[in-house]
């Protein structure tokens, strides 16, 4: 962070730098910092003149002084971090091709020194030249300051030297230094930190709950299904009556805490719910004969995906269609209701090790909501399958065998249906 002296002491920076180099590679060459007006009177009969002739706001830094950041006590004045581009144009005897010559004394130079290090600002401010720039503190920036060329079309340059009025165009080239980061004078004003969130006496609106996380119980990566239980973590819970929401149904939890709310969906009647994602909220029920304050607070909307899981399937209205080849039809009953619109896939894996079949259906429209679902499926070889529904991208579970002494230990092995 820099004081107000932070834009002069770069220029005098580049001023020094390019001064001592040109004047080795080319003799009698200065480098000066006029305005483009004043070349005619005051440039030298050979070198470069250096001019400041926009500044930007540097994009990589735009929220360095955002009231988050502030609020947090860093930084502690307002900043603000800028660019600044810079023309550079080189004078000289044009039959000796000095101000090409120039150019590349300058081009050569700053691709050596495009880092502004910390040792050469501080020798800048300290050089008896530059008195005025003894208070600047840029050197204690923690940020580098790079010196880059800057790209400029044909179009843009002419745009560029047309707003310097009745100055003719000479051999330029245009450099961006990057990035100052300007401090304010005034220091931000800090408060006292808060003792206490909770509301004393009558509030209008009183300290809502707020969810962060809905997870399973011992496995946040478990997928989430009716038989689960389910924690709610957030801040505000607690409360004299709590009750869960999801969607249009409610459920009273197990236990709850302040910072934790436990409760399992496998209170709810079978089929209740339709799988996919669903909203659930916090709702505190206060009592009170304030008008002031409401009975009923709700928490933030929390989404999650529930899994439907399979009941039951079986297999109807088989038909041989060649000698391995069967056509039927398969009936899923879930623990979920599926929607009339709602994407639904059936997804059967050959349970074999020998290249098995994959095969993907997609249930037809059906007219009504419902936990059973038809799904034709068409052309499928004989064999024993796996089976697996996915609803709107939420999938059922497989089983797996836990038994170590069977020959399937650790397999997937539910549920299935034989094709015969």
């Amino acid at each position: 962070m820099s004081n107000y002296l932070a834009i002069a002491t770069v220029t005098a920076t580049l001023q020094r730098i390019l001064q001592a180099v040109i004047q080795q590679d080319i003799e009698g060459a200065r480098a000066t910092t006029l305005p483009p007006g004043g070349i005619s009177t005051g440039a030298p009969e050979v070198g470069v003149n250096i001019f400041l002739y926009q500044i930007s706001n540097n994009p990589s830094l735009a929220n360095l002084d955002s009231t988050p950041n502030r609020m947090k006590g860093n930084p502690l004045n307002r900043q603000v971090a800028v660019d600044l581009h810079y023309m550079m144009s080189c004078y000289g005897n044009d039959a000796e091709l000095q101000p090409q010559r120039v150019l590349g004394s300058i081009i050569t130079t700053l691709t050596d020194k495009r880092i502004l290090t910390p040792e050469l600002i501080r020798s800048t401010c300290s050089d008896p030249t530059f008195p005025f720039l003894v208070d600047s503190d840029l050197a204690d920036q923690i940020q580098n300051i790079t010196i880059v060329p800057v790209n400029i079309s044909l179009e843009d340059l002419s745009k560029a030297w047309s707003v310097f009025y009745q100055v003719p165009y000479v051999v330029s080239v245009a450099y961006k230094a990057c990035l100052i980061i300007l401090e304010g004078r005034e220091a931000f004003q800090r408060p006292l930190p808060i003792r206490d969130l909770s509301p004393a006496g009558i509030a209008p609106f009183p300290a809502s709950p707020h969810i962060e996380q809905v997870s399973v119980q011992g496995s946040r990566f478990e997928p989430i299904t009716l038989g689960s239980v389910l924690i709610i973590r957030g801040r505000n819970l607690q409360s004299q009556t709590v009750e869960i929401q999801i969607g249009d149904l409610a459920i009273a939890p197990t236990s709850v805490q302040d910072r934790e709310i436990v409760f399992s969906l496998a209170s709810l009647s079978l089929p209740a719910i339709q799988a996919g994602v669903q909203s659930l909220q916090v709702v505190h029920k206060v009592a009170s004969s304030s008008p002031l304050i409401t009975n009923v607070i709700t928490s933030n909307v929390l989404a999650f995906v529930l899994c439907p899981t399979i009941v039951s399937v079986t297999v109807e209205n088989l038909e041989v269609i060649e000698d391995n080849l069967r056509s039927a039809m398969a009936i899923v009953q879930l623990d979920v209701l599926v929607r009339e619109k709602q994407k639904v896939v059936l997804a059967l894996n050959e349970w074999t090790v020998d290249s098995p079949a994959i095969y993907m259906f997609d249930r037809p429209p059906q007219p009504s909501t419902s936990s059973t679902i038809e799904i034709p499926i068409p052309s499928i070889t004989t064999g024993e399958y796996l089976v697996r529904i996915r609803i709107d991208g939420a999938e059922s579970q497989l089983g797996v065998d836990d038994d170590p002494d069977s020959p399937t230990y650790n397999w997937y092995d539910s549920p299935k249906i034989t094709i015969l």
